[in-house]
């Protein structure tokens, strides 16, 4: 998948997730946003490699354990800097982003012409659940509308929790 499909698909769910844990809604998303763009950047960036004139995936970040590696030590910088600035909830909710998005790129990933990597007898293989070219817009595109669908749940639930909160207080 594109690159922006594993930033809108990730900052989606990650979103929807942290609503129905927390009910900080602006921190939370930005939050969401900051891991969504981070830890999916590293993952494509250290993940592929040039090989004549193509580009393909490795195993060094496209495996399910290694990607879930990946999305905790890019939340890193941010668990350091909220513990100096906010609650332990929000802490915990970042790390939990952290697990989420890795799989949630290798998700994505499945889905396309050479898959993800896992391990068969020592060596690497690929799978993949369906064969879709990594730049079709049909696929990109149910992508992206799945993630802004998540994130508006997001903010509805948000929206409702604190109308809900404020009016029986």
């Amino acid at each position: 998948m594109k690159l922006r499909t594993h930033y809108v698909f990730s900052l989606g769910l990650l979103s929807l997730l942290d609503s129905l844990l927390l009910s900080n809604s602006l921190e939370v998303i930005i939050i969401s946003g900051i891991i969504s763009v981070t830890a999916n950047n590293v993952i494509d960036y250290l993940g592929h490699e040039i090989k004549g004139k193509y580009i393909s995936r490795t195993p060094r970040t496209h495996t399910l354990p290694r990607s879930i590696g990946w999305g905790l030590l890019t939340t890193v910088p941010i668990i350091v800097a909220l513990y100096f600035l906010s609650s332990t909830e929000l802490i915990l909710i970042t790390i939990l982003d952290g697990i989420i998005v890795g799989p949630s790129h290798m998700l994505l990933d499945i889905f396309t012409e050479r898959g993800i990597y896992h391990k068969i007898n020592g060596r690497w293989r690929r799978i993949a659940l369906a064969h879709f070219s990594y730049d079709n817009p049909a696929v990109n595109g149910l992508a992206i509308l799945l993630g802004v669908l998540m994130l508006f749940a997001a903010l509805h639930h948000y929206y409702y929790d604190y109308h809900y909160y404020h009016y029986y207080s």
